[in-house]
């Protein structure tokens, strides 16, 4: 049978993606199904499947490698199945991999409804769509572009960073900031710990009940890696009211884009607490000194390939 392609918005249950407010666990199973599946037949609108899946990226720096599946000997093999970078495996046990419960129509409620001990959810219409004239134990391929499956790129979660970066060498804080950037450091003149982000030596000048003044004690040569990559110091300078700079230059290459996951270790990423302060780094531009961090989850933009597989189907239950 040849591939099936759909042209359908697409919302599958993966766990580095969120199906929907309320949606709860990625992983909406259960192992006891409804009684008395229907005879095998091609799957139609209204029905209630249970499905297998591999998701793989078919654009961008990952294509060809697997985001999500519900087969364990895909999700254990990484050899022969190569994975992309927030892939998020289900464990070792076999046990883990059970396939997804699927509402064939678009009037599944977002939290889903239960039929007997299994949890149906809701998916976007290129999913179900893609499962319509499937017949139970045969494998097809569903084909789904960014502009009908999680949508493009939302630029207002992009940011485009410096790869040369500066610090102070001296900074003066409100004593709030000061426990908020450095917890559990003592705010008293002469104290010393070690920057938990950059690792070098932070030394405290002078502390009352408002402001404390710390000097940051890195040298040339430093390598620290604070959001996921080495930084090196290049350079040390003092300025004549003492306060002084550390260069800091990112050490990435274009070839890197689209395969380096970044922390929002600062917190002031656009999109951050959505994301979970996680970002992926999709360009990097040494001509114009840049970088650029992506806080959009990783199917976002890309067109995406199920190889799909229908388990069982219960037929005429209306979704709740």
């Amino acid at each position: 049978m040849p591939p099936k392609f759909s042209w359908t918005p697409l919302v599958v249950i993966i766990a580095i993606v969120l199906i929907g407010a309320g949606a709860g666990s990625a992983y909406l199973y259960y192992h006891s199904r409804p009684s008395n599946p229907a005879a095998p037949r091609l799957v139609q609108v209204g029905d209630n499947v249970t499905v297998n899946y591999i998701g793989i990226y078919g654009s961008g720096p990952e294509a060809g490698k697997v985001f999500d599946t519900s087969v364990y000997a895909v999700g254990s093999n990484s050899a022969a199945w190569p994975k992309s970078i927030e892939y998020h495996a289900r464990g070792l046990q076999a046990s883990n991999y059970t396939p997804l419960a699927v509402h064939v129509g678009g009037n599944t409620p977002q939290s889903g409804y239960s039929l007997g001990n299994l949890s149906f959810i809701q998916v976007v219409t290129g999913f179900w769509q893609g499962l319509v004239g499937v017949l139970p134990n045969q494998t097809e391929t569903v084909i789904v572009p960014p502009a009908l499956g999680y949508g493009y790129t939302n630029p207002a979660c992009v940011s485009v960073q410096p790869l040369t970066q500066y610090l102070p060498v001296v900074q003066t804080m409100p004593g709030v900031a000061f426990n908020a950037k450095y917890p559990g450091a003592l705010a008293a003149s002469g104290s010393e710990f070690r920057d938990s982000h950059y690792g070098w030596e932070v030394l405290v000048l002078s502390a009352n009940s408002s402001y404390v003044t710390v000097e940051n004690l890195a040298q040339v040569g430093d390598t620290a890696h604070p959001a996921g990559w080495n930084v090196e110091v290049t350079a040390v300078a003092s300025t004549a009211n003492g306060t002084g700079q550390i260069t800091l230059v990112n050490q990435l290459t274009p070839s890197q884009a689209g395969l380096v996951v970044g922390s929002d270790f600062s917190g002031k990423g656009p999109c951050s607490s959505a994301s979970g302060g996680k970002f992926i780094v999709t360009a990097v531009d040494p001509v114009h000194g840049t970088y650029t961090e992506d806080y959009n989850q990783e199917v976002v933009g890309k067109t995406l390939i199920f190889m799909v597989t229908v388990v069982n189907v219960f037929p005429g239950v209306p979704a709740a």
